[in-house]
Parts: C-alpha cells; sequence; structure tokens
C-alpha cells in the first residue's frame, strides 16, 4: 500500500465516490472535535450501509432500531392492537358463564349464597365493559402507535446519516496502519448485510403486526420426544456413572468426612473461651488490634444471641470446603500459569462451574454423595474454589520476565526460581484468591443448608419458609460477621 498515492489508497477503500469521501475525510480529520457531516445514502440504507461498510457493531446497533421503529409502525398501521385484551375477555366469559351455571343451581335449591353469585356475575360483567372500553381506547391510539414509529424511523435515519462518515474515516485509519481490515465493497458482505437487515426486520414486523399469522415465528419448531430422548440418555448416563465410580465417589466423601470430622472438633467442641480467643489472637496477630476488638464484638453476638454452635458449624464446613480447593487450587494455578495450552483446557472448565446457578449442579452432587455434609461440601468446592486457580495464574503470569532471567542467569534453579522469585512477588494476586475463595464459599452457607448442611444457612432457610423476618435478619448478620472476620485474617494489614 505504501507504493500508492493517497487518492489512490482512498479509491482502494471505498470503492464508490471518492472524491465525496476524499472532502469528507479531510474535513473530519481536521478537527478534533466531532464534525457534523451527513451520508445521504447511509441514512437510507442504514444498516445494510454499515454492513456493507465492514462497521458491524453499527450495523447490529441500528438493525436493532430501526426494528423497532418499523415494528410501531405496522402494529400502528395494520396490528391488532386489542387482541390481548380480547383474550382476557374470552377468558372471563367462560368463568361468567360458570358463574351464571352456578347461580342458576343455587336458585333452583333456594340456596342461601345466591347474592354472592350475582355479585360475582355482576362484578364479572363490569370487567368485560373495562376491557372492551380498553379495547376501543387501544384501536383509538394505533394511529399514535403508527407516528411514534414513523418518528423513531426518522430520527434513527438521521443518526445514522450523521456518524457514517465519522465511522467509516476511523476505519480507513485502522485500515492504513492494518492490512488484515477488509476493503472495498466486497459482494458477499453486502449480501449478508442486506440479507441480515430484511430478515430481521421483516420478521420481527410480521411477528408483531400480525400476530400468529406464522406459527413457527412463535413457537419454535420441535417435537416433544426429542426432550425426553435428551432426559432418558442423560439419566443412563449418570446412572452407569454412579455404577461404575461408587468405590471413586466413596473415596472423595472419606476424604471430606475426614477434614470435615477434624474442624468439627476443633471449632465445635472446643470450650467456647478457648475458640474464642484463638479467633481474637489470631485477628490480632493478622490484622491488628483494631480489628481483634471487632472480632471480639462478633463472637459476642454470635454468642449471645445463641449462634455460637452453628456459626462454628459453619466455619468447620467452610474451613473444610476452602481447605480442598485451596490445596488443589494453588497447584493447580502453578501447574497452568506456565502451560497456555493446558490452561485453554482448564478455564472453559471453571467459566462452566462458575456461571452453572448452584441449584443445577447440586443435582448430580446429590446424585454422587447423597446429601449431607460431604455434598455441601462439594457443591461449595464447585462454585468457590475457581477464584484461586485463576489468580494464582494471574499473579504468576504477572512476574516480570527480567527478574525471573536474572535469577535464572545468576544460576538460579526451578525450585529456587519458584519459591523466592515467582511465590513472593505473585504472593498478593494468591491471596486475593484465596479470599475470594473464602468469600464465595461463605456465600454458599444458605444454599448448602438445602442438601443436608447444618449451621447459619439453616436458620436463614427456616426463616425463608416461615417469613420470619427477625430470625433470618439475625443470622443473616451472623454469616457476614463470620465473613468478615475471615476477610480480616486473610488480608491482614494489607491495602
Amino acid at each position: 500500500m505504501t507504493d500508492k498515492t493517497k487518492d489512490e489508497l482512498l479509491a482502494d477503500f471505498v470503492a464508490t465516490s471518492p472524491g465525496y469521501y476524499r472532502d469528507q475525510f479531510q474535513k473530519i480529520g481536521a478537527s478534533a472535535a466531532f464534525t457534523w457531516t451527513f451520508n445521504w445514502v447511509a441514512a437510507v440504507l442504514g444498516p445494510i450501509w454499515f454492513g456493507m461498510r465492514g462497521l458491524w457493531n453499527w450495523a447490529l446497533t441500528f438493525v436493532i432500531l430501526e426494528a423497532f421503529a418499523y415494528i410501531q409502525l405496522g402494529r400502528g398501521l395494520f396490528g391488532d392492537l386489542g387482541a390481548s385484551a380480547r383474550e382476557r375477555i374470552a377468558q372471563i366469559e367462560g368463568t361468567l358463564e360458570f358463574r351464571r351455571e352456578q347461580l342458576q343451581a343455587a336458585k333452583d335449591r333456594n340456596a342461601d349464597n345466591v347474592d354472592v353469585f350475582e355479585r360475582t356475575i355482576k362484578s364479572l360483567e363490569d370487567a368485560i365493559g373495562d376491557v372492551q372500553a380498553e379495547i376501543a381506547q387501544l384501536e383509538a391510539g394505533a394511529i399514535w402507535v403508527a407516528l411514534t414509529g414513523l418518528v423513531a424511523l426518522i430520527i434513527v435515519k438521521a443518526i445514522a446519516g450523521i456518524v457514517a462518515n465519522t465511522a467509516l474515516e476511523k476505519r480507513y485509519s485502522d485500515w492504513l496502519s492494518d492490512g488484515s481490515i477488509s476493503a472495498g465493497l466486497d459482494p458477499a458482505r453486502t449480501a449478508l448485510a442486506a440479507l441480515f437487515a430484511v430478515l430481521v426486520i421483516g420478521i420481527s414486523v410480521i411477528h408483531y403486526a400480525f400476530p400468529g399469522a406464522i406459527g413457527w415465528l412463535t413457537d419454535f419448531p420441535t417435537d416433544p420426544g426429542i426432550r425426553l430422548d435428551a432426559i432418558d440418555k442423560v439419566e443412563a448416563f449418570f446412572a452407569f456413572i454412579i455404577e461404575s465410580g461408587e468405590w471413586f465417589f466413596q473415596l472423595i466423601t472419606l476424604g471430606i468426612r475426614t477434614v470435615l470430622d477434624a474442624l468439627e472438633v476443633l471449632f465445635v467442641d472446643t470450650p467456647w473461651p478457648v475458640i474464642g480467643s484463638f479467633i481474637i489472637l489470631l485477628t490480632w496477630l493478622s490484622a491488628g488490634s483494631r480489628a481483634a476488638i471487632f472480632a471480639g464484638a462478633f463472637l459476642a453476638y454470635m454468642g449471645f444471641l445463641g449462634f455460637w454452635e452453628k456459626a462454628m458449624t459453619t466455619l468447620a464446613l467452610l474451613g473444610t470446603a476452602a481447605c480442598i480447593s485451596i490445596a488443589i487450587g494453588i497447584p493447580v494455578g502453578l501447574f497452568c500459569a506456565r502451560r497456555p495450552r493446558f490452561y485453554a483446557i482448564v478455564r472453559p472448565i471453571m467459566d462452566f462451574m462458575q456461571t452453572m446457578p448452584a441449584f443445577v449442579f447440586m443435582i448430580p452432587v446429590i446424585a454422587f454423595f447423597g446429601t449431607g455434609k460431604p455434598a455441601a461440601v462439594v457443591t461449595t468446592m464447585i462454585f468457590g474454589g475457581t477464584p484461586v486457580v485463576r489468580l494464582t495464574v494471574l499473579g504468576l503470569r504477572g512476574v516480570p520476565e527480567t527478574i525471573r532471567e536474572a535469577a535464572i542467569a545468576y544460576g538460579a534453579s526451578k525450585w529456587f526460581l519458584l519459591t523466592k522469585v515467582d511465590l513472593p512477588l505473585a504472593a498478593p494476586s494468591i491471596l486475593a484468591g484465596v479470599n475470594q475463595t473464602i468469600m464465595l464459599s461463605l456465600a454458599m452457607v444458605v444454599v448448602a443448608s438445602l442438601i443436608g448442611a447444618k449451621g447459619l444457612g439453616e436458620d436463614v432457610l427456616e426463616a425463608l419458609q416461615y417469613a420470619s423476618v427477625g430470625q433470618g435478619i439475625l443470622a443473616g448478620f451472623a454469616i457476614l460477621f463470620c465473613a468478615m472476620i475471615l476477610d480480616r485474617i486473610v488480608q491482614g494489614k494489607r491495602d
């Protein structure tokens, strides 16, 4: 491209009207502020023009805006605005006919509740009258709906014409420095832009202006048997895993139960003055005297309100999940940090673990581990175990290469490089991952109580079931205070 003149480059890029675009680009480039120009072709073609020029972000924006404007035009000119109201009338008339039959039966047997049925029928008739008035009002306002669509369409077209030259000039500047950006008017891109705009706008207008005209636009064309077959296959798959891997799940349950029992002995069975003073001392050593005072106040809150044992049970459950997650997560993060291909495999798995709703992955967990505390620990680990891996990888990849190269140049072994260079420099990020794992694990306390986990989550769940506002708020504050104590212990005095 460097052998061509500026005019030739511009002509190659725009393909049509190079003189017009040369003048517009010079006008835009002459000022750092936004320059007002208007492209009539872009205004008329709208998203098609932006798509054919490769400006797909703008094309998608304008196809949505124009679709809304055309929908309003179609609804106002051709649509049945009172269709949903007429469906309500049909439902009310069905109920009204049933009430009239009840009224006649009550009259035939001289029942005492005749007046009740008469009042009900009168209210239903009044409701029909109100809906009919609503239909008349909607149909009378159809012209205003159409006018709204027309005004919106004019505004959208005007905006498209105003931003077109500026957007294209920016793409031209990018093209000059990056030859991979497509230029000119590619026929395939033009056809795709036109087809996409026509399909989106046309189908949307037909659906809203003529509801029910094309059935498959409303209901996806499918067969219920497909879903039933998929359900059977998934259930057969899990049944096979449960049957063939029973020993494996029992082994995991045994490991979780061992750690959990040890922490329950520490937190629950230990006398409260011992464990309370231990937590306060640990907070003081980690975060200072002020944090220790607050930790003591929070522990006193739990004790005086009768939450002590459940709070310690929660800490044992949380500690088990967090300890196992951290013990697995940090080594996995260390392994992934220097192996991008392996991390490319692990990362989608972690995305799945974080985005899948907790109530969904609780189903296979219950199938594999049953209900109770081990299943609750596994559920908590799935949800809260990913941050420590991500932030370990982030911290290790953030270690400056110059420092690592200097250490290697002085003869550092791999172990020395890891323990004396990488881990110390990545420690803030790794500790942040540990903190996030603990906080997310604590957020699962209430959800875990649904499958048999005891502790403070059980009080919150009970409060939800019986609408006990006081109990729910008090237990919620206890969970909050547990989180604050753990946060200060892990974060320490670091800013």
